[in-house]
Formats: structure tokens, C-alpha cells, sequence
């Protein structure tokens, strides 16, 4: 492990339709191979497209811990929205909560309907900061887009999230996983969505 904690708490974090899942069943089934006890539960704010989204992973070299993350216990929180980010730290974080979130906004319904204002994203980053050990800011939207695929966007934070050191996996474990389960015409944009994210994180140590 790369923390003396056990269990680790993983918090992935977003809105519908961000591939929150994916990123959980792929964190999971790659840790699950390389030995380790690791138990998920996922959270549907809204079930709806563009409702919060929210997985729990717990991560153990010694036994199966039970899925819930209790509120304040968070370790780790990879956030797909910066919104969403903020909501999960206010509510699950501690002073030593370690964070990586995607800084490209999913405005909600009222916002767009302009019945609500976004916060603004300096305030949101600097609040963000506040509340964590240690933050790490990805465009990963902006960077999927710039491969022609904005659904990339997960894999993206899953390559900032492993560049980050804070789970006990590397790329290399990552590309094996999603070679075993994607389809072969996926993987040479998953693979490099992996890395421009891993750079993207590796430029601001």
C-alpha cells in the first residue's frame, strides 16, 4: 500500500453519465487481481443523467471491509466534477484527505435554466485546497476532447489518479486491465487518454 491505512477509502465522485462506474469496476478488478481485498458501493443522488453519481472503494491487504465509506473517513477522493468534488469533501473529507478532481464544470439543469449560479472556479479550487492535505487540478474534459472523445474524460482522471501515487496500482497494471475487458477498438484511445492524464498530473509535482 501506499498508505499505512487499512482499509484505504476511495471516493470517485461526478454526475451521470461521466463513467463513474467504469472507473470504479476497473480500480476494483485491477486491485482484486493483484491480491487485495477491495469491497464497492455505488450511490445514485439522482437517478437520472446528470445526477450526482458517488462510488465507495474500500481497499484492504488483510480483509473485507464493509462497502460505506463513513462520513469524515475519506483518504482519497477522484472527483469527474469540481462541484461534485467540493460536496463529497465538505462531507467525507479530513484535514488529511488527499484530492484529484477534473476542473471542467457539468452545469446542472438550474444553472443552465438560470435559476442557479455555478460557483466561481477560483473560489471552488481555493476551497477545494482548503479542505484537503494535498489537491491536484486536471482539465481532463478538455484534454478528452482534444482526442475526439469527451467520454474519455474518466480515463483521463483514472491516469492522474494512478500518476498521483496514492493507490498501489501503475499504469502498466491499468492498460492490462483495460486490455482484458474493453473492446480492441477502444484501447489505443483509453491507453492514451491514460497517459495524457498521467502527464497532465506528473507537470504540476
Amino acid at each position: 500500500m501506499t498508505t499505512s491505512r487499512d482499509a484505504l477509502n476511495l471516493i470517485i465522485c461526478g454526475v451521470g453519465g461521466q463513467g463513474n462506474i467504469l472507473l470504479s469496476d476497473l480500480i476494483s478488478s485491477t486491485l482484486v487481481k493483484k491480491g487485495y481485498h477491495v469491497t464497492v458501493a455505488e450511490t445514485f443522488g439522482v437517478a437520472q443523467r446528470g445526477g450526482a453519481v458517488f462510488s465507495s472503494v474500500r481497499i484492504s491487504q488483510n480483509r473485507a471491509y464493509g462497502p460505506l465509506i463513513p462520513e469524515g473517513k475519506a483518504h482519497l477522493v477522484l472527483g469527474l466534477e469540481p462541484l461534485e468534488t467540493l460536496r463529497t469533501l465538505q462531507k467525507y473529507g479530513n484535514p488529511e484527505t488527499v484530492c484529484v478532481t477534473n476542473t471542467y464544470p457539468f452545469l446542472p439543469i438550474g444553472v443552465l435554466a438560470r435559476k442557479e449560479e455555478y460557483p466561481d472556479r477560483n473560489e471552488l479550487e481555493k476551497t477545494i485546497k482548503v479542505l484537503s492535505k494535498a489537491a491536484w487540478f486536471i482539465d481532463a474534459t478538455s484534454i478528452a476532447l482534444g482526442l475526439g472523445a469527451r467520454i474519455a474524460t474518466n480515463i483521463v482522471m483514472l491516469g492522474a489518479l494512478i500518476s498521483s501515487g496514492q493507490l498501489p496500482l501503475t499504469k502498466k497494471d491499468i492498460e492490462d486491465e483495460m486490455r482484458d475487458t474493453f473492446p480492441p477498438q477502444r484501447i489505443e484511445l483509453n491507453i492514451k487518454a491514460l497517459e495524457l492524464g498521467a502527464s497532465a498530473l506528473r507537470s504540476q509535482k
